[in-house]
């Protein structure tokens, strides 16, 4: 017979549990690997902002081990490679709008593409890229599973309409495609007439954010959107954050799968200098991974972007290097390993 908890195991248990389980019925920690079936996709694209270089982003994160790595933590891994997409010319801007046909017809090619490699029932990884592909990852994930939680960490909000943007950069814009709640905001453009909102407000979660726009500003409290600046992740701290989150996510008891799209300027330059838009003050190295390490532990992540790696920045290899590893470790902690420490569930130590 199972003994009665003391008042004193049922406090500790009360209050080290993230609030985001109750509702989710995880354990709060696994310590082993769980199998995960993974779909990785590079997508080389530059065109969402001025700077040459990011579309190297997919390559520079392969070449340190990610696939090797996922599969040497239990990962089932498809790498579907690079997307290919046609250079569209010309490509005159519209309004204020940079670069409009060639983002609008990648991210159609990306969201199919998203969409098959959700049929195959893996976990869609994107590899960016700019992150104006977050408007496929994201549309083509809703198209094949239905609604969905988004979780974009970022120094930026990347919510300005083609009519807002003050600097016509399509990276800075993607959330607002994405928003039922912005569709009257945002003028069809051309090669965008795929594309259909796809995400409430309610079910957006901001982390990291520490450069907006006064319009970008303006944009989220018209709409209601929940963010936690850096402010607010130094005040509350990232496992309260976190949890605040989950909760937010799940606030009417519906498990919907969760997207995660990571900019990797969510960092501070410290930790991942080679991206186009550093911003200081951003998150450390451990609050990073945390994200990652907290929502796959939810057991809805079912895909993940991690963008704006860009190796023509860093100013040196170490630079290069050091910004794409923390990328992958970013993926690392989304599919399962915890710097705890994990064993596959079937590991036995040998007889003596």
């Amino acid at each position: 017979m199972q003994r009665a908890k003391t008042p004193l195991q049922l406090l500790i248990t009360s209050t080290t549990r993230p609030l985001c389980h109750r509702h989710f019925h995880r354990p709060h920690l696994r310590h082993h690997q769980v199998a995960h079936s993974v779909g990785i996709i590079g997508v080389p694209f530059s065109k969402g902002q001025p700077r040459d270089g990011v579309q190297l982003g997919p390559d520079v994160i392969r070449a340190e081990g990610l696939v090797q790595k996922l599969r040497g933590q239990g990962c089932a891994v498809k790498d579907y490679g690079n997307l290919s997409y046609e250079e569209v010319l010309p490509d005159e801007p519209v309004g204020r709008v940079k670069h409009p046909r060639a983002v609008g017809d990648a991210n159609r090619r990306l969201s199919e593409a998203v969409r098959a490699v959700k049929r195959d029932g893996r976990t869609a990884v994107v590899l960016g890229g700019d992150h104006s592909l977050a408007i496929g990852s994201v549309h083509g994930h809703a198209s094949a599973v239905g609604d969905v939680s988004l979780v974009w960490v970022d120094a930026h909000a990347d919510i300005n309409t083609p009519l807002s943007t003050p600097t016509g950069n399509m990276h800075g814009q993607p959330a607002s495609y994405l928003l039922h709640e912005l569709r009257p905001k945002v003028p069809i453009l051309p090669n965008f007439s795929w594309m259909t909102p796809c995400v409430s407000a309610k079910h957006l979660v901001y982390i990291g954010l520490r450069d907006l726009d006064p319009e970008e500003h303006f944009l989220l409290n018209l709409v209601g959107v929940k963010s936690f600046s850096m402010t607010q992740v130094d005040a509350l701290g990232i496992g309260r954050v976190m949890e605040e989150t989950c909760d937010l996510l799940c606030k009417d008891g519906t498990r919907r799968p969760i997207h995660l799209s990571y900019d990797v300027d969510a960092f501070d330059p410290a930790v991942t200098p080679a991206t186009g838009t550093p911003v200081m003050g951003g998150l450390t190295y451990r609050e990073g991974v945390y994200i990652a390490e907290h929502l796959a532990n939810t057991g809805l992540l079912s895909a993940v972007d991690v963008v704006e790696v860009n190796p023509a920045v860093g100013v040196s290899e170490q630079d290069v290097q050091r910004t794409a590893g923390v990328a992958v470790d970013i993926l690392l902690g989304c599919f399962g390993r915890l710097r705890g420490g994990n064993h596959p569930p079937n590991f036995c130590l040998p007889d003596a």
